[in-house]
């Protein structure tokens, strides 16, 4: 991306750009989801409340294997812009539920690139890409998102170190296991191999170990939020700041905030990697 401006105005050219999907919430995917998350009880029934943020498993992109880039993204264009960079994460979103998506529903999303912007980073370029995505069911509104994906250069993976922060008022120690990593992965048909391909991470992107991933610690966040609560949000943020590792067990922190939660994932040595926002109703300004 040597000339930015010239890049910038091409690949704002993607701005407005739709795409709409159909998925079946199946009681076969909640059961997985419900496992993989090791949530206590029995996975919900047909007609019963699915978890929150299963959304983010349904509509993958089910292109061809042969098409996958190195990395194991779909190749660059189509609905996304062809950003020029090689290295792209999911950066946060901000979720709005608006009512309960129930197993066996047909969920249709709407999805369209908001924005697309260039800023300098510590080591390169960045290039952020904004999706609203607006999911239906029977007709009527269920969720509301605002992610944002970024995309960066391939210098080397391993993060400048932050301070390292204090547990949470609350706290609750996880291990990132391998088959968890792979099992999400299989979720979502996401295909990205810095989660499971562990050559790859460290050899080719120069990370310590397998990187958890950012909507896989949102769900530990929500659901801990939920446990914590008694009720799962209505209104959910969060932010990836740092990578996290495989390479040892991470906390799941949380403070009380007006009428919310704060909440982050640190990895051994505290040092914070994920931050979050719960709340409901009007508690969380922002939301999509």
């Amino acid at each position: 991306m040597t000339a930015p401006d010239a890049d910038l105005a091409h690949l704002r050219g993607w701005i407005g750009r739709e795409e709409t999907h159909p998925a079946e919430v199946t009681e076969d995917l909640v059961a997985r989801f419900h496992a993989t998350l090791d949530r206590p009880g029995a996975p919900p029934r047909r007609g019963e409340p699915a978890p929150r943020l299963i959304h983010h498993c349904l509509s993958s992109q089910t292109v061809p294997t042969a098409t996958l880039a190195e990395d194991g993204h779909p190749q660059r264009g189509g609905f996304l812009p062809p950003v020029p960079l090689p290295r792209r994460m999911w950066a946060g979103s901000t979720v709005r539920f608006h009512r309960d998506i129930h197993v066996g529903d047909i969920v249709e999303r709407r999805s369209s690139i908001a924005d697309v912007s260039l800023k300098q980073g510590r080591t390169g370029p960045l290039c952020f890409v904004t999706v609203e995505h607006a999911l239906s069911a029977g007709g009527e509104p269920v969720i509301g998102e605002r992610q944002d994906i970024v995309y960066r250069g391939a210098e080397s993976g391993v993060p400048v170190q932050a301070a390292a922060a204090e547990l949470g008022r609350h706290s609750r120690t996880l291990e990132p296991s391998a088959p968890l990593l792979f099992r999400y992965s299989a979720l979502l048909f996401f295909a990205h191999r810095i989660h499971y391909d562990r050559r790859y991470a460290m050899e080719v992107e120069h990370y310590p170990g397998l990187v958890v991933h950012g909507p896989l610690q949102a769900v530990l966040l929500l659901n801990f939020a939920a446990d914590l609560r008694g009720a799962p949000p209505d209104r959910f943020s969060f932010r990836s700041g740092a990578p996290l590792f495989d390479d040892g067990p991470f906390t799941l922190n949380a403070d009380e905030s007006g009428d919310g939660l704060t909440l982050w994932t640190a990895g051994p040595g505290g040092t914070p990697a994920m931050r979050a926002e719960a709340g409901s109703g009007e508690a969380l300004r922002g939301a999509a």
